[in-house]
């Protein structure tokens, strides 16, 4: 799995996540607070029928779940691939990956996400390129 293997060897990080281990070490644990106080907030609106702690436990930890957003904004990987690489459905990589990205958008710097915004312009313009026939 992609984070053990971060886990086990920090100095590929970079060619993984395109930031090093020590660059993710601080927004990882800003993302991490943040997704406390968000599930906090979303807890104290709730009107509880059953007793907390119920429910379906998730799937991948919360740095799984960062991991998995910062290596799909890496690879831009279909979700079904993803979801293999990590172990769950598609719908659940999907529905993790735009969980997180809202949280990463405010705690990691613009250059990393920019990396995406460039990569689907290249998509744009092959998916127009095929469409057209040129």
């Amino acid at each position: 799995m992609v984070f053990d293997y971060i886990q086990n060897y920090p100095h590929r990080t970079k060619q993984i996540l395109g930031i090093s281990y020590e660059q993710l070490q601080s927004p990882w644990d800003c993302a991490i607070k943040r997704h406390q106080e968000i599930k906090t907030k979303l807890q104290s609106q709730k009107i509880r029928i059953n007793a907390a702690g119920g429910g379906r436990k998730e799937l991948l930890s919360i740095q799984e779940q960062i991991c998995l957003c910062l290596f799909d904004l890496r690879q831009m990987l279909t979700f079904q691939v993803l979801g293999m690489l990590f172990r769950v459905s598609k719908t659940e990589a999907n529905d993790t990956f735009h969980y997180w990205i809202p949280i990463l958008r405010d705690v990691f710097p613009a250059s990393l996400l920019e990396k995406v915004s460039n990569n689907e312009s290249d998509l744009v313009f092959v998916q127009e390129v095929l469409t057209n026939g040129y």
